[in-house]
């Protein structure tokens, strides 16, 4: 296997650029956030002096009756800071959830602009784990790790100043820990930062030869393969565990050196009050007040110190957010070319996916405005290459492909994707409505037009059979449909679509025999006025087609019309005859 070429990952000074960006765009939502979360914060450290006064009363033996006011305060603290505290978070959750989805919807724009073959090269497991793990970390990181942070920064901050309120020498004590404190997080994001990265690659990589397994199944079964493959993941799956692991045991490292530090601060301050007490420095409630102060700052220390690490994954995940979000669009050529037809030209057409090993050489093909060519030949012969580098997916390493005339760089990107459309055999039907699945070929159709299409390639009867007809809801949850009706769908969405070229690469391959006649028939029924090109499965495909161009170990070795090349007697004829006595044995 090549090693892949994984998708780009952010560097730390961009990460903070695009969410300094971010807030920007939303500075009302964060001051109104950050209000309120200082508002309760400063409220809620109202407690411990009052307690403290609490304590003097009682020290000094005074009456019952002036209790009143401290606990009432006590209350009154409570109440307000609860209630500032729940919207100051929800508005600072909401905040974070706008950050995220603002994110989300570059990333999604971005990521289905990418180009077929950039997205190939790492591997479709590679930005599955971007959109769905990484996107989970990140949501999970918006919606707790930061209301708690901040938070939790706040009453540090506003606690250790309330602390050298009542007296700078407290503070000094409190202050003992913080060494210990920034020792210990220096140590853990030194090793935590390589390390959630190298997790996050490793899901990535679980997570893609999943997807070749479980996708590739049938092959897999029929080599008796599945013991090496089941070997691949299993070492895949031990790979991101042990990732996994590594991090708890740092985690549990990280915390126990967290815990000396609150117990060296506590002393200090204990002992500091101690020594001013008996000094008639401070009285026994101001030291009790620092102590509950440097106590309370027990948990909101840990909290922040602790979402280091669910920050370093969020970070780490949001690096490979923001590292697809950068990506450039495809450059689209200053002034764009202007088809003139419907023709394609391929010449000296070559192409590797790896140095040094062609899978098509000097092959030179042109197809006429409304010709059908069909492509042949055995598995590995280069036709799906060919598709692909004539669809614009992929650039051919050496030679030109030319559209209307017009070569594929100079008409750009967009135009190419108008120009020509590619249906494999690997169809997918979207959740959802039906019409709305068939509207992503052509927004603005009609249902007049989406009836009208379903019914050019055949499929109108069983959709108006449907429990609710165009509306009904098809996909993931929804209206099961078969292969030979998802298949049916792309052909709706070509005719919908209505490219002036269209490939189709062994769009029928998937239904079977009992669905092949009726895809067969409304292939051509899509194809119809338009150039079409043929990835041929089944060979009664390209006896149909106006030529035959047959292909054998990357280059073309016979071009012609069906019964010239059976005449022949050539590879064609050898694989008609064998096809043809195929079907004879099934018949």
């Amino acid at each position: 296997m090549t090693e892949r070429e994984l998708l780009p990952v952010a560097a730390g000074p961009r990460i903070r650029a695009v969410l300094l960006d971010l807030l920007r765009q939303a500075k009302g939502r964060a001051i109104g956030s950050f209000a309120f979360v200082v508002g309760a914060t400063a409220l809620g450290l109202l407690t411990a002096p009052l307690l403290g006064r609490v304590v003097d009363l009682v020290a000094t033996r005074q009456p019952v009756s002036a209790l009143g006011y401290p606990v009432a305060g006590l209350v009154l603290v409570a109440a307000t800071s609860a209630v500032a505290t729940a919207i100051g978070v929800s508005m600072l959750a909401r905040l974070g959830e706008t950050m995220l989805a603002d994110l989300r919807e570059r990333f999604v724009d971005r990521a289905l602009g990418l180009p077929l073959e950039q997205v190939e090269k790492a591997g479709s497991g590679d930005l599955t784990a971007r959109v769905t793990n990484d996107v989970s970390v990140v949501a999970e990181a918006v919606r707790q790790a930061l209301p708690a942070l901040a938070r939790s920064v706040l009453t540090i901050v506003l606690t250790l100043a309330a602390m050298a309120i009542l007296d700078w020498r407290f503070l000094a004590a409190a202050l003992l820990a913080v060494p210990i404190q920034l020792h210990t997080v220096r140590w853990y994001v030194r090793r935590a930062t390589p390390l959630y990265a190298a997790q996050r690659a490793a899901v990535g990589a679980q997570q893609q030869q999943l997807l070749e397994t479980i996708g590739g199944a049938k092959t897999v079964r029929a080599f008796r393969l599945a013991g090496a493959h089941v070997d691949r993941v299993r070492a895949r799956s031990t790979s991101a565990v042990e990732l996994a692991l590594r991090g708890v045991r740092l985690a549990t490292r990280f915390y126990g050196r967290l815990n000396i530090a609150e117990f060296v601060g506590l002393s200090a301050v204990l002992a500091a009050g101690f020594l001013l007490v008996g000094a008639n420095l401070a009285t026994v409630g101001v030291a009790t007040a620092a102590a509950l102060y440097f106590h309370s700052l027990f948990g909101p220390i840990n909290t922040a110190l602790a979402l280091v690490d669910d920050a370093q994954a969020a970070t780490a995940s949001l690096s490979r957010l923001i590292g697809v979000a950068d990506l450039p669009a495809p450059a689209e050529p200053a002034q764009a070319g202007r088809r003139v037809d419907a023709s394609v030209q391929a010449a000296g057409l070559g192409h590797s996916y790896v140095d040094s090993h062609p899978v098509l050489r000097d092959v030179d093909l042109e197809v006429a405005p409304g010709e059908r060519v069909a492509l042949v030949g055995a598995s590995g012969a280069g036709k799906t290459t060919l598709a692909k580098l004539i669809a614009g997916i992929h650039q051919a390493s050496n030679g030109t492909v030319s559209v209307g005339g017009v070569p594929l760089d100079q008409l750009g990107p967009a135009a190419t994707r108008r120009a020509v459309a590619l249906i494999s055999q690997e169809v997918h039907v979207f959740s959802g409505p039906l019409a709305d699945d068939l509207r992503l070929a052509a927004p603005d159709a009609s249902d007049h037009d989406l009836r009208a299409a379903l019914a050019k390639v055949g499929a109108a009867e069983w959709v108006e059979a449907l429990p609710d007809g165009l509306a009904t809801v098809v996909g993931e949850g929804g209206h099961r449909l078969t292969v030979t009706q998802a298949q049916q769908l792309a052909l709706v969405r070509l005719v919908l679509a209505d490219p002036p070229v269209a490939i189709l690469d062994e769009a029928t391959a998937e239904a079977g025999s009992a669905g092949a006649k009726t895809l067969e028939a409304a292939a051509a029924a899509a194809l119809e006025g338009r150039t079409g090109l043929i990835v041929a499965h089944r060979l009664t495909q390209a006896a149909a087609s106006d030529r035959i161009v047959v292909l054998d170990a990357g280059v073309v070795v016979e071009s012609g019309t069906h019964d010239e090349l059976v005449a022949a007697g050539g590879r064609y004829a050898t694989l008609w005859t064998a096809w043809s006595g195929l079907r004879s044995h099934r018949n």
